[in-house]
């Protein structure tokens, strides 16, 4: 798989950081220009001819050079849409982050993965039903993604770290938040997956949250809530799963308590009711990663591998079900000026995923 050189990494890290230029700016850029040094070569007189009074800021080769060194030093590496290590499923979103930083076991990523996230109060029984869930998907050969908060998402974070989770993170890749977890945190830096969108260094605010929450839902197969608000940060990733043909599923909990207000309405909305990990693979569809069900038909994919072709890990697995039809994702070539391709998927590739090391999502687009 194709990689950003050097300086095609460095131009990419200065336009992303660059002043009011966030995922979809950036993209619509890149395919203006045909590249990330022509892109920053233009963008003082674009701001300058939309009516700003002053070009806009964008940072200097040595501050992103000092950006990546920080990282580096964190233990953490930059890794580029389209690029191998860079999340498959969440390629595949409306759009998605250029470059994220990792910290960890990247090989967790040619897993499947689902999320679970819930409340950040959760009940002493939402926290063992979390557990329960995350550990009989892991079990299972599934990746846990969560947000590495206070309650459920830690819950879910300990009982997947033997097998595998990844945390998604709203401030810098070396800032811990919560204080709490950061043992939690050392832990799966060094035996799962961290992800950041955000500079080495920043203090997650508010706002970055929901943008957090994007990478969660989009990056999984499915979201699974456990206890949740009516008004919380976990309805906002069920949104966002939602939104990108995720299948939301909930686990129902005590009617009397707010916190499962939220979950419940989830439930009354058409989500999913699960109490299991079996429940989750079965209204998912998915087996075992790299077995076929007794009943199964061949995948007519994998009947075509040349014999003696290894499948084991490479089943063909239906998700996002009932939606994502015409849904945009993105091709990339790096040998032609890292120019993002649009095109449209169908309903049929939309519902499935390649649950190994190919990446199906870079592969959709035009040869």
């Amino acid at each position: 798989m194709a990689m950003l050189t050097d300086a095609q990494r460095l131009a990419w890290l200065r336009l992303i950081r660059a002043e009011n230029v966030g995922p979809v700016t950036f993209r619509e850029l890149i395919n203006h220009y045909g590249g990330a040094e022509a892109a920053l070569a233009a963008l003082p007189t674009l701001s300058l001819r939309g009516g700003r009074g002053r070009p806009v800021r964008i940072p200097t080769r040595a501050e992103a050079e000092a950006e990546l060194a920080v990282a580096s030093r964190a233990g953490a590496r930059l890794v580029a849409l389209g690029e191998a290590g860079y999340p498959p499923l969440l390629a595949n979103i409306e759009a998605p982050p250029p470059l994220l930083y990792v910290k960890g076991v990247a090989a967790l990523l040619e897993r499947p993965v689902i999320a679970i996230v819930g409340a950040r109060n959760g009940s002493a029984a939402g926290q063992q039903m979390t557990r329960l869930i995350a550990d009989g998907l892991g079990r299972q050969g599934f990746v846990i993604a969560s947000g590495l908060a206070r309650g459920i998402d830690g819950a879910a974070h300990r009982a997947a770290l033997e097998r595998g989770t990844v945390a998604v993170v709203a401030g810098g890749i070396d800032v811990i938040y919560p204080p709490e977890h950061a043992e939690l945190t050392a832990e799966i830096g060094r035996r799962g997956l961290i992800i950041s969108e955000l500079p080495p260094g920043f203090q997650p605010r508010g706002v970055d949250f929901p943008r957090r929450n994007r990478i969660i839902s989009g990056m999984a197969h499915a979201l699974v809530v456990v206890e949740a608000a009516r008004r919380s940060g976990t309805l906002i990733t069920a949104r966002f799963a939602a939104e990108q043909g995720r299948e939301v599923l909930a686990v129902p909990g005590n009617v009397l308590s707010g916190r499962n207000r939220g979950g419940h309405g989830l439930l009354k909305d058409g989500a999913k009711i699960v109490e299991t990990a079996d429940d989750i693979l079965e209204e998912l569809g998915l087996p075992t990663p790299g077995r076929r069900r007794a009943n199964e038909p061949e995948d007519p994919v994998l009947a075509g591998l040349p014999a003696g072709e290894p499948t084991e890990g490479r089943s063909l697995v239906p998700v996002m079900r009932g939606g994502g039809a015409g849904h945009p994702v993105f091709s990339m070539n790096f040998e032609q000026n890292n120019r993002f391709a649009p095109f449209t998927t169908g309903s049929v590739a939309m519902r499935i995923a390649l649950c190994s090391q190919t990446n199906l999502g870079l592969a959709l687009g035009p040869p």
